[in-house]
């Protein structure tokens, strides 16, 4: 059942896309590795790799280097989409609110929304020469609902086109066993839906990359699989993103891009301003013969204040792709770093 507040809110969020339409691409520019055709069951399934298939050489991986509009989530969802298209980006993520003109903060897609207006919110982004790659859950996998609200967030994707949905578990940790329970139950639903669960860490039990591909190995089903944010696992663990991401390598599927400094003050930045090596976090995942979404998660420069303007924050957008872009064209064009690293 649709709440009328939900049908109210979702109003809101559609009423502001009459403005874009001149914004819409007359044709879509950027690098072949940078560009994507319309979704296809062929193009979900070259995210999904075979239980027996190793992560050898295969090709280059398929890098979409992507924005969330998390970071636009003061400003309206509309200005947001149409900043990542500014930016130079070709794929989005949703997630998760936006505060739109009323003041209120509404979720891009409410967890009860039908798999339509999913559909629909889809067609817009691709109107603008933006393709949905991820979106978040937001919800707990061990919350009460937690089952429930995944599988409606699975159609949504499902009917959107979307092949990854991104779930975490609580910083205070959460009861594992029930996560491969409820894993389990769900990666018949994903794949009827050609969607990817995957599992992003976030401090506690879930706070490495080898914890999370642990649950999806035990899980074992190509459609339950690992996200890594690297900077979740410096900044709540303190632990070093670029050894443990080599702990998880077979069962990643994409990466929440975000970085962290440690000093001179504790906090999340956006990529290349922080202290995490980019180059030696993608290389162990450069050539799968994947595709793979980097969806940028902070954008943020440290020791500042964040943006009060968009135009502002479509500035960082456009830098966080451009440096994606530069750490992607260097390792896929230098065969030497596709051999592990001390060899």
């Amino acid at each position: 059942m649709i709440h009328r507040r939900h049908f109210l809110q979702s109003t809101v969020l559609l009423a502001g896309w009459g403005g874009l339409e001149a914004a819409k691409p007359q044709q879509a520019s950027g690098t072949e590795s940078d560009r994507q055709d319309s979704p296809s069951v062929s193009q979900a399934q070259s995210q999904v790799q075979s239980k027996d298939a190793s992560l050898t050489p295969a090709g280059p991986t398929r890098f979409q280097i992507a924005c969330m509009t998390l970071p636009y989530a003061r400003f309206p969802l509309v200005r947001a989409l149409k900043g990542i298209q500014a930016a130079g980006f070709k794929y989005v993520a949703w997630g998760t609110t936006h505060r739109e003109d009323s003041g209120q903060n509404i979720p891009v897609l409410a967890r009860d929304d039908p798999p339509a207006k999913a559909k629909e919110l889809a067609g817009r982004c691709r109107d603008l020469g933006l393709e949905p790659v991820m979106m978040f859950s937001m919800v707990y996998p061990e919350a009460p609902d937690g089952l429930e609200v995944l599988t409606q967030r699975i159609k949504q994707a499902g009917a959107a086109g979307i092949g990854q949905v991104l779930t975490f578990g609580h910083t205070k940790g959460g009861n594992r066993q029930l996560w491969v329970e409820r894993f389990k139950a769900l990666a018949p639903i994903a794949k009827d839906h050609n969607v990817i669960l995957v599992i992003k860490q976030h401090g506690g039990e879930t706070g490495t990359g080898q914890a999370c591909a642990a649950i999806t190995q035990e899980v074992n089903h190509p459609h339950i699989k690992v996200n890594y944010d690297a900077g979740n696992v410096l900044d709540y663990l303190e632990k070093d993103p670029i050894a443990d991401v080599r702990t998880c390598v077979s069962e990643i599927r994409s990466f929440c891009i975000k970085d962290h400094r440690l000093w001179p003050k504790k906090e999340d930045c956006g990529p290349g301003f922080g202290e995490i090596d980019h180059y030696r976090l993608l290389q162990p995942v450069a050539f799968t013969g994947l595709t793979m979404p980097l969806a940028c998660e902070n954008i943020f420069a440290p020791l500042l204040p964040r943006p009060e303007k968009a135009e502002d924050v479509d500035k960082l957008a456009r830098h966080a792709r451009e440096f994606l872009e530069w750490v992607v064209q260097g390792l896929q064009s230098a065969p030497s770093v596709s051999k592990p690293m001390g060899k």
